[in-house]
């Protein structure tokens, strides 16, 4: 039985480019998002019991945030003529450091869109703000895992 299924696995075409499956939707939520506070104005920030500088935060973390992912998620592999120029990857670090930048920027945010919810307890966070809990963890797990994740 061990040997059948080890066998189906090893047919399994391999996808080293999954992370690109949480990505692109977390990029499209929060460009989506950003852009939809364009412009920011003191009013819409107010309707939310927020300063305007705080709104300004939120919504230029938003676009930039969607940026950083894709920019991040682009620097993954130094081009080979480069590669063989400088004999190490030099581009690499810098596509880990916008997608974890990027993930953090993007949680932090999460976390005080959910706080501004002013939930009675966790477990209603987790039951009835999906959406947000989807975001937050989709941003941790940039922050946590860069683009070491496949």
């Amino acid at each position: 039985m061990e040997r059948t299924v080890r066998s189906i696995i090893s047919k399994l075409p391999e996808f080293c480019q999954s992370h690109w499956l949480i990505r692109l939707p977390l990029i499209v939520v929060f460009l989506q998002q950003g852009f939809m506070k364009l412009p920011v104005s003191a009013e819409e920030a107010a309707s939310y019991d927020l300063s305007y500088l705080v709104w300004w935060f939120v919504t230029y973390g938003e676009i930039l945030g969607g940026i950083g992912l894709i920019v991040g998620g682009l620097l993954w592999k130094t081009p080979a003529f480069m590669h063989y120029a400088m004999g190490h990857n030099i581009v690499e670090p810098y596509g880990d450091f916008f997608t974890r930048f990027s993930g953090i920027v993007l949680c932090c945010i999460m976390t005080g869109v959910i706080w501004i919810g002013e939930p009675a307890s966790i477990m209603d966070v987790i039951m009835y703000d999906n959406l947000h809990v989807f975001l937050w963890v989709g941003a941790l797990f940039f922050a946590l895992r860069g683009n070491r994740a496949s």
